[in-house]
């Protein structure tokens, strides 16, 4: 509920920065942009032996996997500060990810860990005559029991 406020305070200061010739780049919060910075050298650990187009086996409720989903998660709170914020600010935060390589780094780990298979294995009404659903057809709740 609180990364569509934050851009707004950046807005603020945007008046500030002027035209200057050099690019400029803004950081996201400091305290996400550290959090997804250890986050990121810890999966390059865990990730560093599979090449880009293999895929790696997470185990459910592992060590691994609460990496893995508190990185996905600090990306999804990254992606709403993103939407909230103004296209000028935009700019501003996407030249700081593309310093960074922040972005880079989220594409290489996601195709390491998207399944080779991505057949949705939930509650479905499976018709034998039909596709096989997978992650991307179906909506996914995620509720925490």
């Amino acid at each position: 509920r609180l990364m569509p406020e934050l851009p707004k305070f950046d807005d603020e200061d945007l008046k500030s920065y002027g035209d200057e010739a050099e690019e400029l780049a803004l950081s996201p919060p400091a305290a996400l942009m550290s959090i997804l910075a250890t986050q990121e050298l810890l999966l390059e650990n865990i990730l560093e032996c599979i090449p880009v187009g293999e895929f790696a086996v997470i185990q459910p409720l592992s060590d691994e996997f609460c990496l893995v989903l508190g990185y996905l998660l600090t990306w999804k709170l990254t992606l709403a500060f993103f939407k909230a914020a103004s296209s000028q600010l935009r700019v501003l935060y996407s030249q700081y990810l593309r310093r960074t390589k922040s972005l880079n780094k989220l594409l290489y780990h996601l195709f390491r860990l998207m399944p080779e298979n991505p057949v949705f294995s939930g509650p479905t009404s499976e018709v034998p005559n039909k596709d096989p659903k997978t992650f991307f057809t179906e909506e996914i709740h995620l509720d925490v029991k």
